[in-house]
């Protein structure tokens, strides 16, 4: 039975380890500090920031020959950019001048060919109507020797 005994305790025992043991809140006080301490902390950060900014900005030119040397650098700088986008600008320019030259090709192309399809349709049709003309001038000639040669025969 002792030993059923120690069993029910052994097991009680792991069941306790088993939970988790609450976290003791954080006192008000350290909450109230750490609220107070990032309202003073955030400006003073943020007033040390631009002021690193404004350094590294007017450092350069504090004497002549590092102004110089920045002035140089900016110089440069900005004729490479000008340069780059004057580049983009020849070949943008040479692209648009390009298909501006085969869109007027090919319209040119389609026109003539258009052109030559009226034209012949044209010389078709007056064919035709000339055939027609010439047909139906026969055929009333025909028809007015006919009439004739019936009257003739009627006197």
């Amino acid at each position: 039975m002792a030993t059923q005994a120690g069993k029910a305790k052994s097991a009680g025992a792991t069941k306790a380890k088993a939970k988790p043991a609450a976290k003791p809140a954080p006192p008000r006080g350290g909450q109230a500090r750490s609220v107070a301490q990032t309202a003073v902390d955030l400006p003073v950060g943020a007033v040390l920031e631009v002021t690193d900014r404004i350094v590294d900005l007017v450092d350069p030119f504090t004497d002549r020959s590092s102004a110089e040397k920045q002035l140089k650098t900016y110089r440069t700088r900005l004729r490479r950019t000008v340069k780059r986008t004057e580049r983009r600008g020849a070949t943008a320019r040479r692209k648009a001048t390009t298909e501006v030259r085969k869109t007027r090709s090919r319209v040119e192309r389609e026109a003539r060919r258009q052109q030559r399809t009226l034209k012949r349709n044209r010389e078709d049709v007056e064919q035709r109507v000339r055939r027609a003309v010439e047909e139906q001038t026969t055929r009333a000639q025909d028809l007015v020797d006919q009439v004739s040669e019936q009257l003739s025969t009627l006197r």
